[in-house]
C-alpha cells in the first residue's frame, strides 16, 4: 500500500437509483477519509454505455449532497486527477491493455457472439454444465493464443472486431488480507478469462477500476462483498502491471439483507413490504416508473446516515445515536461485521423519531413547512413553530406533522362521534352547553384560564374530569390524539373553539 495521504473513492455506475447499500459504502468511505485527514473521491464508472441512464449521475450527486457526504474531488468539482468520468478517460485504458498483451498476460479474442454461444453448447458436459472462457476452452476459440501470429495479424489488419481478455493462470493461488475478513485466498482455475477491453475500445470494470485506482493514488478501496469473486482478476492486474506495491487495502462490506435475513435487500422487497430502499425518489426515464426514497418518505438526512452507519457496524458500546463528528471519531473499519445486516424499517423510523425530538423547532420549520403549505394552508412561521413544538414528540416522519397537527390549521372534516356516543348522556350535553356560555364571557384566552373555567364548570355540574376530557378532545381534534386540549383551544382561538364544540353538540 502507498504511504501517501489516505484517498478513498466511491465509483458508482450511472444506471439508476442509489440503493441504501450504496449510500452506506459512501458513508464508510467518507468516515474513514475524514478520520484520517484524507480525501474522498467520486468517480463515475460509465464505461458500459448500454446500461447508461440519462440523469442518473446528477441523481447520485444530489443524493450525496442531501446526505451531507460531499466528495473532495468529482466530475462536478474537478480535481488533480480529472477527468472523473471513465468515459472521458477512454484513451488511457488501451495503453495498459496493450501492455498486458505484449507481456503475455492478456490476449486478443476475435470470437463472435454466435461462436461464444456455440462453445458453451458444444463443450457442455455432465461435469461442466456451464463452460467458461478459460484455460480449458481458450485453445478451442479464435484468439491470439490459439491462432498463429500470421492469422492474428491478418485479423488485426482487416479490422476484425476483438476484445482483450486476461489470461488467467491455470494453477495459481492468490491471497490478500481484507480489512474486515482477514486473509482470503483464491484458486485461479475457478476464474474465467475476463474481458478487459471491449470491442468498442471501452474498458470493462475490471481493467478500469485498477488503472484508475492506481492513477488516482487510491489507498483504500471499500466495496460490497459481491465484488469478492472479481478480486483474483484485480489482484493479478495489480501484479501484472507492476503496481503490486501501490495496491490499495481492500475491505469488502457485508450485504444489507431483507428484513427476514434471507438474501440481499432489493427494490422489489421495498415495493412488497412498503418501505423505500433508495436514498431519494428515482424516476426511470426509460419506463417512467418512480421508486420512492427515504427523503420523500420524510426522513431527515442525519437520521438516515446514522441508521446506515449502524447497519453492519457498531462502536462496541450501547450508543446508537451519533452525530457526524462522533461517527468520524469513533468509526473503525475493523468493527464492521463480516455477516450481512438485516434491514429493519421500524428501527429506521425509530432513528428518525429520535432526530426529530432532538432538532430545534426553528430548524424543523423549514422541513415541515412544505407539508403544511401543500395542503393549501397559510400560517405564520411563529404559529408553525409553536405547533411543531407541541406535536414533534408524536411525529416519526415529516408528513406526520400534518397528520398529527392538521386540526391546528382547519376544522376537522369529521369527528369520531362513535367514541363519544357510547357514554354520552344529558348531564354531559348540559355541561358543554353551560361551558359554552362561560367561554363567551372570558376576557383572557390562554390554556391556564381555559382549564380553570373548565374545572369550575365541572365542579358546578358535579361531573368527573375524566368523563368530559375525551369528548372535548374529539370535538376539537376529531380523534383521540393530540397534545393538551386546553393548549389546542388556546392555539385555535376563541371563535374556532366555540364553533367546534357547538357543531359537535348539534351532531350528538
Amino acid at each position: 500500500m502507498s504511504t501517501n495521504k489516505v484517498r478513498v473513492r466511491f465509483a458508482p455506475s450511472p444506471t439508476g437509483g442509489l440503493h441504501l447499500g450504496g449510500v452506506r459504502t459512501v458513508l464508510y468511505n467518507y468516515l474513514f477519509a475524514r478520520q484520517h485527514g484524507g480525501e474522498f473521491i467520486l468517480r463515475i464508472e460509465d464505461t458500459d454505455q448500454n446500461r447508461y441512464v440519462p440523469g442518473a449521475e446528477e441523481y447520485i450527486v444530489n443524493c450525496l449532497q442531501w446526505c451531507g457526504l460531499e466528495p473532495d474531488e468529482s466530475p462536478q468539482k474537478g480535481g488533480p486527477y480529472a477527468p472523473y468520468r471513465q468515459s472521458e478517460r477512454k484513451h488511457l485504458y488501451y495503453e495498459y491493455a496493450q501492455k498486458l498483451v505484449d507481456a503475455g498476460h492478456a490476449y486478443y479474442a476475435f470470437d463472435t457472439t454466435d461462436e461464444l454461444e456455440k462453445m458453451r453448447t458444444d463443450l457442455q458436459s455432465n461435469t461442466n454444465t456451464n463452460p467458461q472462457y478459460n484455460y480449458a476452452t481458450r485453445m478451442h476459440m479464435r484468439n491470439s493464443i490459439a491462432m498463429s501470429r500470421e492469422d492474428v495479424m491478418k485479423e488485426l489488419e482487416k479490422g476484425t472486431p476483438y476484445v482483450i481478455r486476461i489470461k488467467m493462470p491455470q494453477i495459481k493461488e492468490l491471497k490478500f488480507t481484507d480489512m474486515i475478513r482477514g486473509e482470503i485466498s483464491f484458486d485461479t482455475a475457478l476464474v474465467d478469462d475476463k474481458v478487459l477491453l471491449k470491442a468498442d475500445g471501452m474498458p470493462t470494470y475490471h481493467l478500469a477500476v485498477v488503472v484508475d485506482d492506481y492513477l488516482m493514488k487510491i489507498t483504500h478501496a471499500f466495496r460490497g462483498e459481491e465484488w469478492l469473486p472479481s478480486a483474483p482478476v484485480h489482484l493479478l492486474l495489480w501484479e501484472y502491471l507492476g503496481w503490486k506495491e501501490q495496491m490499495p487495502q481492500w475491505a469488502h462490506l457485508p450485504l444489507i439483507l431483507k428484513p427476514d435475513g434471507h438474501g440481499k435487500l432489493s427494490k422489489r422487497d421495498g415495493d412488497r413490504l412498503g418501505f423505500p430502499v433508495f436514498a431519494m425518489n428515482w424516476t426511470d426515464p426509460r419506463t417512467d416508473e418512480t421508486v420512492h426514497g427515504f427523503r420523500e418518505r420524510g426522513f431527515l438526512p442525519e437520521a438516515f446516515v446514522n441508521m446506515l452507519a449502524m447497519l453492519g457496524w457498531n462502536a462496541g458500546t450501547e450508543q446508537e445515536i451519533f452525530s457526524m463528528d462522533e461517527l468520524i471519531k469513533q468509526f473503525s473499519i475493523e468493527r464492521v461485521h463480516k455477516g450481512g445486516a438485516k434491514f429493519d424499517y421500524e428501527k429506521a423510523k425509530w432513528f428518525n423519531h429520535q432526530y426529530i425530538q432532538r432538532k430545534d423547532n426553528k430548524e424543523l420549520l423549514s422541513l415541515v413547512k412544505p407539508y403544511i403549505v401543500n395542503k393549501g394552508i397559510t400560517a405564520t412561521d411563529a404559529y408553525l413553530e409553536q405547533v411543531i413544538g407541541l406535536i414533534k414528540d408524536r411525529c416519526t416522519l415529516l408528513p406526520d406533522f400534518w397528520e398529527q397537527g392538521h386540526f391546528f390549521f382547519h376544522t376537522p372534516d369529521s369527528i369520531d362521534t362513535a367514541a363519544i356516543k357510547e357514554k354520552w348522556n344529558e348531564p354531559k350535553a348540559q355541561f358543554f352547553t353551560s361551558w359554552l356560555n362561560a367561554l363567551q364571557t372570558l376576557s383572557t384566552w390562554d390554556h391556564t384560564t381555559l382549564e380553570q373555567s373548565f374545572n369550575d364548570q365541572l365542579h358546578a355540574a358535579g361531573l368527573k374530569k375524566g368523563d368530559i376530557m375525551l369528548p372535548l378532545r374529539i370535538m376539537l381534534v376529531g380523534g383521540k390524539y393530540g397534545p393538551g386540549v386546553f393548549t389546542i383551544a388556546e392555539m385555535i382561538g376563541k371563535d374556532e373553539t366555540i364553533k367546534r364544540i357547538t357543531t359537535a353538540l348539534d351532531i350528538l
